[in-house]
């Protein structure tokens, strides 16, 4: 027996992620739905009107929420129209970005979800040291907030995506590609030069993020996406909620091993999934098999451009790569739908292009190597977004920080 000797079961804290405040909880609808009237928030929530009046009405005195008039459903315009409750989109303002090695994205978001301003801006590959990464990210701000016509002090919150292993509680990346260093206090750093919250994580929980907010996973209570671009990144939503496991970096599909002593991966690791999928992996593959000699006259991205169309033209070894790929990629998504049951598996980024890796073989080998229980495997789609959906996913944590600061109040007051 433990320390605790009285009673069973689970021991959970009051008001924990599970048990948001009622407030919270009647501002989210009414942020989910876009508009909805008071009487279908009762109804929806299962409580009583009087009690959604009084929390809505502080609501409203928080500048969080505004009435709006709405026509009633087959009337002429006579009479009073209907009411309904929505965000105040001016109530805060918000950025998402998106750093890659390839091109970093930005986007302004209202508080009701609105895109006030995007922009793009292309990037030399490379680690870089903490400083420079800083800079880069502050004229990154700068442009986008320009281009939205604001001042970045009416900024609420940034949220910021990296590739790599990200602690976002703890706001550290631990390693990426696109920094020279380890365990860097990249959030902290960010903050301090733009006097604004950052919240960090890795890009594949925020194209999760992205879907969950404004994509096809509103509606789902659990669903997972894996994401294929410089890496292999794997995103999960569990009771409509992000997982990131208890230290914050779970979830990293890339790195589940595939091949005991197998190829080199990018962690230093040998036989994680991603060396088998990844651009780098394929364009390893393809120096070898086309025999391309001159590797370091070309880009990746012109190697991998190269090695489709070889492809496309009927070249066996080309497509011999990428069905070797895309038979790795198919065991990794078994392995996700043994693991997790999700109802539907995403599969985002930019090398979804390469329509080789989903292939009807491929989805064919994912039913093969899964559990065979008699009932319909996941559904699989295929989303080959830009960047711009990864920085909309970081506005969404962005969002979502500044919820929880606006309504932890009643956490505490519940708490005390």
């Amino acid at each position: 027996m433990g320390p605790d000797t009285h009673g069973c079961g689970p021991l959970i804290p009051a008001l924990s992620e599970t048990a948001r405040p009622l407030r919270q909880q009647i501002f989210e609808r009414v942020r989910a739905a876009g508009f909805i009237p008071r009487v279908q928030v009762a109804k929806e929530l299962a409580i009583s009107p009087a009690t959604v009046t009084t929390l809505t009405s502080e609501l409203i005195e928080m500048g969080l929420v505004e009435e709006i008039a709405t026509p009633r459903d087959g009337e002429s315009g006579r009479g009073r129209p209907a009411v309904a409750l929505g965000v105040r989109p001016d109530a805060h303002l918000v950025a998402g970005i998106k750093l890659s090695d390839r091109e970093n994205t930005a986007v302004i978001v209202d508080f009701a979800g609105n895109l006030v301003a995007d922009l793009a801006m292309p990037h030399q590959p490379g680690a870089m040291e903490l400083t420079d990464l800083v800079s880069l990210t502050a004229d990154l701000v700068d442009q986008v907030c320009d281009k939205a016509g604001i001042n970045k002090i009416t900024l609420s919150a940034i949220g910021l995506g990296v590739p790599g292993f990200v602690d976002a509680a703890a706001g550290i990346v631990h390693w990426s590609p696109i920094l020279a260093g380890r365990h860097v206090p990249l959030a902290q750093a960010l903050s301090a030069r733009l006097g604004l919250p950052v919240h960090i994580d890795n890009d594949a929980n925020l194209v999760t993020l992205a879907e969950l907010w404004f994509g096809a996973g509103r509606r789902l209570s659990d669903f997972a996406v894996v994401t294929i671009e410089h890496g292999v990144g794997m995103g999960f939503v569990l009771n409509h909620r992000i997982y990131r496991g208890a230290q914050g970096l779970g979830m990293e599909l890339g790195h589940t091993k595939v091949q005991l002593d197998g190829a080199l991966c990018r962690c230093g690791q040998r036989g994680c999934l991603e060396a088998y999928v990844a651009d780098y992996a394929l364009a390893r593959e393809a120096t070898t098999a086309l025999n391309w000699t001159n590797r370091e006259n070309r880009s990746l991205n012109i190697l991998l451009e190269s090695l489709y169309d070889h492809a496309k033209a009927g070249n066996q070894a080309a497509r011999s790569i990428f069905h070797r790929a895309g038979r790795f990629l198919a065991l990794g998504l078994a392995n996700v739908v043994n693991l997790f049951d999700p109802e539907l598996i995403i599969l985002s980024g930019e090398r979804m292009r390469y329509d080789y890796l989903y292939a009807n073989e491929t989805l064919a080998e994912i039913k093969a190597l899964a559990l065979n229980t008699g009932r319909p495997a996941p559904k699989i789609e295929i989303h080959a977004w830009g960047d711009l959906l990864w920085a909309h996913g970081a506005a969404a944590l962005a969002l979502s920080a500044v919820t929880e600061g606006l309504l932890a109040p009643a956490r505490e007051i519940a708490a005390q």
